[in-house]
């Protein structure tokens, strides 16, 4: 999928400075396979508009994605992000279990958006199965870890145009 060159030229037209961004990706050791995939997805997309301050935090979970972006996005002295992307594949079992993960890290990423003064961008897949999840890196769905990277570059434009 990727960028084509118009849309690169317009990204960086918006932010003259958008190549200084730091974003940092926090990602799940659950079905790394997937996670990992939509990590290459978003450094895909930043790549292409220059954007090399790009940091992955690991976290057991999707549960404890919430708390780490808190964490990161609180840490003054290694630079507050300006975006952060939380990626995970919560994949639906037997149990209700998948319905409380899910439940859980949806409303901590949605508190958080409300918290800090910078965009947490949802790039957790919440699928029946694994062929779903693989639609969504590269097949018939597209690509929701470049999805996510053009998610948090918006936001990032559109937080800094707020901010004056």
């Amino acid at each position: 999928m990727g960028l084509t060159n118009q849309e690169i030229l317009h990204f960086q037209a918006g932010t003259p400075d958008l190549k200084s961004a730091c974003i940092v990706l926090v990602k799940t050791e659950w079905n790394a396979a997937i996670t990992d995939e939509l990590e290459k997805g978003c450094r895909k997309i930043f790549l292409e508009l220059g954007i090399t301050n790009v940091q992955t935090i690991v976290v057991p979970g999707a549960v404890e994605i919430p708390f780490a972006i808190k964490q990161r996005s609180l840490d003054v002295k290694n630079g507050k992000p300006d975006a952060v992307i939380a990626l995970g594949c919560v994949i639906k079992g037997d149990t209700p279990h998948f319905d409380y993960v899910c439940q859980s890290v949806t409303q901590g990423i949605t508190q958080l958006n409300l918290m800090l003064d910078r965009p947490v961008i949802f790039g957790v897949l919440t699928v029946n199965n694994e062929t779903q999840a693989l639609e969504r890196i590269g097949g018939k769905h597209g690509h929701k870890g470049e999805e996510a990277a053009i998610t948090a570059v918006k936001m990032i434009q559109l937080n800094r145009q707020m901010k004056g």
